[in-house]
């Protein structure tokens, strides 16, 4: 349930922070106080659409937080562990931030999430019923999710398997219409596919071999200069018949080394003939090494030619490296695999389609009979909760309506549409061409009042769903809401006082003119006096009477009388 929310610099709402109990509380004051504003507030922190019309006005940012308890095995911490969001213990904590330029910033428990993941753990926490959410029965075709969700696991598993055949008949469906409309293009594409697997396939590339086969080929194209080059370098290292370069370094190096003991100040000079004398030995025999291993082979030379030739062509074709070639190639074979396996098995694809069509007519039958079975429950259970809001004249039927042979949609093979008839001897009509807004309201709640055992949800949030009704239909709701909240907690905006004195709490929201001619908004929690006054003011008006104390005071002993029954 919704612990506790903090709301600063949203709407007119300067900076407000409220305390929530489990059961029903009632939300109440004038007309443009800030109520809705609050509900809102609790929308928002829920996953609704965000707006930079919420930011107050002089305001950089809005900022919303609430805290909320949770059942530490329910549906909320559930949905945290799939999103891997802490909750040690059993509680949530929700923060929303609107800023001017339209960014928003989401934490859930400290965690950044994106407003998605909000949504779908907010729709866990909080459900708000508004003025106009009895529209949602005004549209058919909302009516089979609210059987399937009155209904629950029952249908739930076999819908799921439904729905995986459905979808592999939108993909064979796709596949095989593919096939038929674009025969043309589909051999074109196999028959280039093929070309440039076996063109790849053939050349039988490797990655890397492109560098070396061009630091061979540079080698053979100048053979004759390395090879004079380093005939060249060994005679002046080693010299001709006449003369040794090398041997007259050795000779230098004999003579120093004569009178190194005489004056150790030839010893750095000794030192340095002697190294480039070995150096220039080992660099003499690494020079005949290379010239022994060297050879020209034009034959090699014409083959090295040709396959960067046909590396060069392939790169042209599919790739700036012979890696983006392999690439490519594990790319087109794939999709070639694919091709081959579809067309191989033309016949096979009609094949599965039938199979799959067999299977979604059998699946969609089990889950029509599921849906018939429940149709009847929710009827009993409507006709029961409508007698208790005095609809007691009133039938409740769901109609179902089969789609054509081998026709199916994401939710089976047939329609629901739930039918009213409002009169004793008229005829059933769809609910959306006989039902008043205040019977669809009431309709409405008994859904919510049956829904709220089965859906999990901690807070559920009724905005001013009594608008319209009076009088004992008034006090009906009121028991009705009050009912809801011993299962989940309910927050109530209201302005009839039976609503008011039925809730557990309530709360007055005012709104008054600050020194900086600012409209801002405040509450109070009612209790006692304050209490009776502010429903007096809501059986009176604008001059509460002693005779509206009274009555104020009476509606508060019958309401806590009906509690306690």
């Amino acid at each position: 349930m919704l612990k506790e929310i903090s709301i600063k610099d949203f709407a007119i709402i300067d900076n407000l922070s409220i305390n929530f109990e489990s059961g029903m509380t009632a939300l109440t004051g004038e007309t443009g106080a800030g109520k809705s504003i609050i509900i809102d507030a609790v929308g928002l922190l829920a996953g609704g659409r965000g707006s930079q019309h919420f930011i107050r006005t002089g305001a950089n940012k809005s900022i919303l937080q609430g805290l909320f308890d949770i059942p530490h095995d329910g549906t909320t911490a559930a949905k945290l562990d799939e999103f891997g969001i802490d909750h040690d213990d059993d509680s949530v904590i929700l923060q929303r931030e609107l800023f001017k330029n339209g960014r928003n910033i989401c934490r859930v428990n400290g965690m950044l999430v994106n407003t998605n993941t909000l949504k779908k753990i907010g729709e866990t926490l909080v459900d708000i019923y508004g003025q106009n959410e009895h529209q949602t029965l005004m549209q058919n075709d909302k009516h089979i999710l609210l059987l399937d969700e009155f209904i629950g696991s029952k249908l739930k598993d076999v819908l799921e398997k439904y729905q995986l055949q459905y979808h592999l008949y939108l993909k064979l469906k796709k596949q095989l219409a593919n096939k038929n409309q674009n025969e043309k293009e589909w051999a074109q594409r196999l028959d280039m596919l093929q070309y440039q697997v076996n063109e790849i396939e053939n050349a039988d590339l490797i990655d890397g071999e492109e560098e070396k086969l061009v630091a061979e080929k540079n080698s053979l194209n100048n053979f004759q200069t390395i090879n004079q080059n380093l005939n060249q370098a060994l005679t002046n290292i080693e010299g001709d018949d006449n003369i040794s370069p090398l041997d007259m370094i050795g000779d230098a190096m004999s003579s120093i080394e004569d009178i190194e003991e005489l004056d150790n100040s030839f010893t750095s000079i000794s030192e340095n003939i002697k190294s480039a004398f070995y150096m220039l030995q080992d660099a003499s025999k690494e020079i005949s090494n290379q010239m022994d291993t060297l050879e020209f082979d034009s034959n090699r030379l014409e083959e090295v030619e040709a396959r960067l030739s046909t590396i060069y062509e392939l790169k042209h074709k599919y790739g700036d490296s012979i890696r983006q070639i392999l690439a490519y190639y594990e790319k087109i074979s794939a999709e070639l695999q694919e091709m081959q396996s579809e067309e191989n098995s033309g016949s096979d694809l009609e094949t599965q389609l039938r199979k799959c069509i067999s299977d979604l007519n059998e699946l969609g039958g089990q889950l029509t009979e599921i849906r018939h079975q429940g149709a009847k429950k929710l009827k009993n259970k409507i006709q029961q909760q409508l007698s208790d809001l005095y609809m007691d004249k009133t039938e409740f039927e769901v109609h179902f309506k089969q789609l054509p042979k081998d026709t199916f949609s994401s939710k089976g093979v047939e329609t629901v549409e739930f039918y009213i008839q409002t009169n004793p001897g008229e005829a059933m009509q769809p609910l959306n061409k006989v039902a008043s807004g205040g019977e669809l309201s009431r309709i409405m709640l008994a859904l919510k009042t049956i829904f709220s055992k089965l859906q999990g949800v901690t807070s559920i949030i009724f905005d001013e769903v009594d608008t319209g009704v009076s009088g004992r239909v008034a006090q009906a709701i009121a028991e009705k809401i009050h009912h809801i909240s011993m299962k989940s907690q309910a927050l109530c905006i209201t302005h009839l006082p039976q609503v008011a004195a039925m809730a557990d709490h309530q709360y007055y929201i005012a709104k008054h003119v600050d020194a900086n001619n600012r409209t801002e908004t405040s509450i109070e929690l009612l209790s006692g006096k304050s209490r009776v006054k502010e429903l007096a003011r809501m059986l009176a008006g604008a001059t509460v009477t002693k005779l509206a104390i009274d009555h104020a005071e009476e509606l508060l002993k019958l309401a806590d009388a009906e509690k306690h029954k």
